[in-house]
């Protein structure tokens, strides 16, 4: 019978190395009354075979920072449990056989000293030298980690597990949870079985879904949506060749292939362009420490290659072919963080193959995040938020899985969109929009335009790290929306209403703008979180006394709504999700109003809709709502109309274009104009650790209004003086691209990272957005620094400004 208690603080589903990795960062934090329920035995789901490399690079600082801390905690986790993890710092290299993967590492490795990582280029020669099984004869170059390591996956999962004991926790193996029972938006406890039949219940405050491959079915456990997929992993071990010694983990990615020295043995691993999904139907009940059935004509390209690349592989006999699952995701991120359909479910799962490296710094931001109930530092790259609704249902992910497990060693191209589980989520324009040219990228689920290809021209991406095959397209719509007029379909942006008696009350608690406006009043604003960071980024318009819209970044809308719904408290209001109702066409540029003008009988002048302001109106033969707002700093208005009419009001404004050389445009060209505009993109630009100030966002803050979310940390700021500024910059070769993460280099020192960056047609260069420190200086002192951007280990002088670049004193979009 197991001795587990009938009341617990927290219980963590899954034994796994990150609810290990929970538990021990909870207890840290002094937590008690911590159980893991583990259904078998601690790593006997997909930790036990994990490969244990451990990376410290990531594709963003903050995810780098956890994968540091991995690190750091793996290498002493045997002093303090005398468990060992195997932990050792061997170093690593990636090698390419391309020119677009050597600028892709250069890339990386130039983000990597923005990052603080370790990090050298190195030429096929000097490969060879730290690698001399290797046939380098197509090498073209490659990067060298000295800092990154392996470890033995079951023993770090162990340790963490003993340093949870040691404090307190109860880790129980050979116990099922059998339900989870809920009221409301709150889990009140689970119900388990041990394997002799015995059972019982814990009431608990809390449930944590470390669950791995199962995450998707306790998800459904306790309400929430997991949206994981297992596949098929392989790897073969050789036997043991003589004379080899201590090796570099070896990642070949043109070749999908790692190698790792592990006591005189080469594992080699692959993650195949097609993978397998496993199990779509379901997990087997009893599985524990399985293996999947070999599959040799799948893994034989793979190994093919191999022998070549490291001819020694020809003559090492295969002790083991092994084959296990692992669980990938639609975006081949973790889960993280708290379920946006419950208050006290927590989610940790997911990992994509890189769970040992990932366990320890994810684990200690969950327990940090449960500890203070706010994210300790931007996780929006891994926040469970992201996953829509929809990416729970089994066939989109066994469609999606069989891309996601190659991508992790793909070519990673700006821009490059997923090629599987595509068309789900289509706007009221989605045919119109294919049937003139539009090549569809894909967000949220959403199918959206992102550029349009010319008569003739074959309308599909063909990836690369220079100018892409739709630059030039990119450009004609950029100069049609600065010049003349473009239309663009924003149907997919998030529209949430937000109506009751208490809906103005509501918002000027959570937003930081003031929403005591007419009806018809448009106000730009920001959610705060008590740190004065940006939690949204929002528009919202006043449609009534007691309605209101808020209209969010596609993305985020799930997100957003959650933050609105968890600061409800007893104001009188319903928020509803009304995305779907509508489409909404962007009609940009300098003759906008003339375009609408051609269709409309209303009054579109400055006196009547001012920047800034909504009205109801008649197009064509049906209505409309348009709202006077620019995100790529024309002259423009946005028309939102219901899903039925949408069809009539896009054929109706498209036929009265052609006469003033109206232009099509898509995602591409919005963010090229609004990086020449200096508007900042959530999720980059602006995130929940970025303060609104130091963002350049507080003309957006009310600060006289008494009471909102983030006030007291806003005047505090203002007060204390800004320790970083948001500054624009644009090289002065146009030749050179940007796309984000490119080291600012200030007076020669590297000081922080672009957070977004994109080519400016009409200003003629790249261009980019990041944060300067500037602590103790005036705007002035941060101006009169030379700077530079690192593109790829090539530094490029760049022009900065603290106001937009193009149109400073937005004349432009008041016109």
């Amino acid at each position: 019978m197991p001795d587990l208690p009938t009341q617990a603080r927290v219980v963590i589903i899954g034994g796994g190395v990150i609810g290990c990795s929970v538990a021990y960062h909870l207890t840290k934090l002094g937590w008690k009354d911590v159980v893991l329920l583990e259904r078998k035995q601690l790593t006997s789901g997909t930790t036990w075979h994990a490969a244990g490399l451990i990376a410290q690079l990531r594709a963003t600082a903050n995810m780098t920072k956890l994968a540091k801390y991995s690190q750091e905690l793996y290498g002493n986790l045997e002093a303090e449990t005398g468990v060992a993890t195997g932990f050792k710092r061997v170093g690593s290299i990636t090698a390419a056989l391309t020119g677009e993967r050597l600028e892709e590492l250069h890339r990386q490795a130039a983000m990597a000293r923005a990052f603080g990582v370790d990090v050298e280029e190195i030429s096929p020669a000097e490969v060879k030298a730290k690698y001399d099984q290797l046939n380098i004869e197509d090498v073209r170059g490659g990067v060298y980690l000295p800092l990154d390591g392996q470890g033995d996956p079951a023993n770090i999962a162990l340790a963490l597990a003993k340093g949870a004991r040691q404090r307190g926790a109860k880790v129980q193996e050979r116990v099922a949870v059998t339900d989870i029972l809920r009221e409301g938006r709150n889990v009140t406890g689970v119900n388990w079985q041990g394997e002799g039949g015995t059972n019982g219940h814990i009431a608990c405050d809390h449930v944590v879904n470390c669950a791995g491959m199962w995450g998707h079915e306790v998800g459904r456990m306790a309400g929430v949506n997991v949206p994981l997929q297992a596949c098929e992993h392989f790897y073969i071990v050789t036997e043991a060749i003589p004379g080899l010694t201590q090796l570099p983990v070896l990642r070949v990615p043109d070749e999908c292939a790692y190698y790792k020295e592990d006591a005189g043995k080469i594992l080699l691993g692959a993650f195949e362009p097609v993978s397998k999904p496993w199990a779509v139907d379901g997990i087997p009940r009893d599985f524990e420490f399985d293996q999947l059935p070999e599959d040799f004509d799948h893994f034989e390209p793979i190994l093919e290659a191999a022998v070549n690349r490291m001819p020694m592989l020809a003559e090492a006999g295969i002790h083991t072919f092994f084959n296990g699952p692992e669980s990938f995701t639609p975006d081949d991120a973790y889960h993280l963080g708290l379920a946006p359909e419950m208050d006290n479910v927590w989610v940790a799962c997911g990992f994509n193959s890189v769970g040992i490296q990932s366990a320890g710094g994810a684990g200690m931001a969950l327990a940090q995040w449960m500890e203070d109930g706010a994210k300790p530092f931007d996780l929006g790259d891994v926040d469970i938020s992201r996953m829509q609704p929809f990416m729970g249902n089994k066939t989109y992910l066994a469609d999606r899985s069989t891309e996601t497990l190659g991508l992790l060693y793909a070519d990673h191209f700006p821009y490059r969109q997923k090629a599987t589980a595509r068309g789900v989520r289509r706007t009221p324009f989605h045919s119109h929009l294919t049937q003139h040219g539009a090549v569809m990228g894909e967000l949220a689920g959403w199918e959206r335009a992102n550029w349009f290809a010319r008569a003739g021209q074959d309308p599909a991406y063909e990836y690369s790290w220079k100018r892409q095959n739709f630059f030039e397209n990119v450009a004609e719509e950029h100069r049609a929306v600065r010049t003349n007029v473009g239309m663009y379909d924003m149907s997919s942006f998030g529209k949430i209403r937000v109506e009751g008696r208490d809906a103005e009350a509501f918002l000027n608690h959570v937003g930081g703008g003031n929403y005591s406006v007419p009806i018809g009043k448009i106000v730009y604003t920001q959610f705060l979180n008590t740190r004065g960071g940006i939690e949204a980024d929002v528009t919202i318009t006043r449609l009534s006394e007691t309605a209101y819209l808020v209209v969010t970044p596609a993305a985020t809308r799930l997100a957003d709504q959650t933050w609105m719904q968890r600061h409800v408290g007893d104001f009188n209001v319903v928020i509803t999700d009304v995305t779907s109702g509508e489409g909404v066409l962007a009609v940009m540029g300098p003759n906008a109003r003339k375009l609408l003008q051609a269709v409309s009988p209303a009054d579109l002048s400055n006196d009547t809709n001012p920047f800034g302001t909504a009205q109801e109106i008649e197009i064509g033969m049906g209505l409309a709502r348009i709202h006077r707002v620019t995100y790529v700093g024309e002259l423009g208005w946005e028309v939102y109309i219901s899903a039925d009419m949408a069809g009539h009001v896009f054929e109706t404004l498209h036929d009265a274009g052609q006469d003033m050389g109206l232009k099509l445009c898509g995602m591409h060209m919005m963010d090229t104009c609004r990086i020449e505009k200096g508007f900042r993109h959530f999720g980059h630009d602006i995130t929940c650790e970025d303060h609104v100030l130091e963002a350049g966002l507080g003309f957006a803050v009310k600060k006289d209004k008494p009471s909102f979310i983030g006030r007291d940390a806003v005047l505090r700021k203002q007060d204390e003086g800004l320790n970083m500024r948001m500054v624009q910059f644009k090289l002065t070769d146009p030749e050179p691209l940007l796309y984000h993460n490119e080291p600012i280099v200030r007076d020669g020192q590297i000081v922080g990272y672009l957070s977004s960056g994109a080519y400016g047609h009409h200003l003629g260069a790249a261009m980019g957005l990041g944060y300067v420190p500037c602590k103790g200086e005036a705007a002035a002192d941060v101006l009169a620094s030379t700077y530079e951007i690192d593109v790829a280990g090539t530094r490029v002088k760049a022009d900065v400004s603290l106001r937009p670049m193009y149109d400073p004193k937005s004349e432009r979009t008041k016109a």
